[in-house]
């Protein structure tokens, strides 16, 4: 079964409706071993280090 509304919704219904679909500024937090700049939860591109740890070998 689809959705089958009864009447139609006007535009300032509806635009307001999606008024609250807003993007978010990106997370930043410092890389603890030579801070960089990264996103939460991942690892470092400028050392390759993550939670302190080398996890990738970065080549200069």
């Amino acid at each position: 079964m689809s959705i089958c509304p009864k009447n139609r919704s006007s535009r300032a219904r509806r635009d307001s409706r999606r008024a609250n679909w807003k993007m978010n500024a990106v997370n930043l937090v410092k890389c603890s071993k030579c801070g960089a700049l990264v996103m939460p939860h991942r690892v470092c591109k400028a050392c390759g280090s993550y939670n302190k740890r080398e996890i990738v070998k970065i080549e200069a």
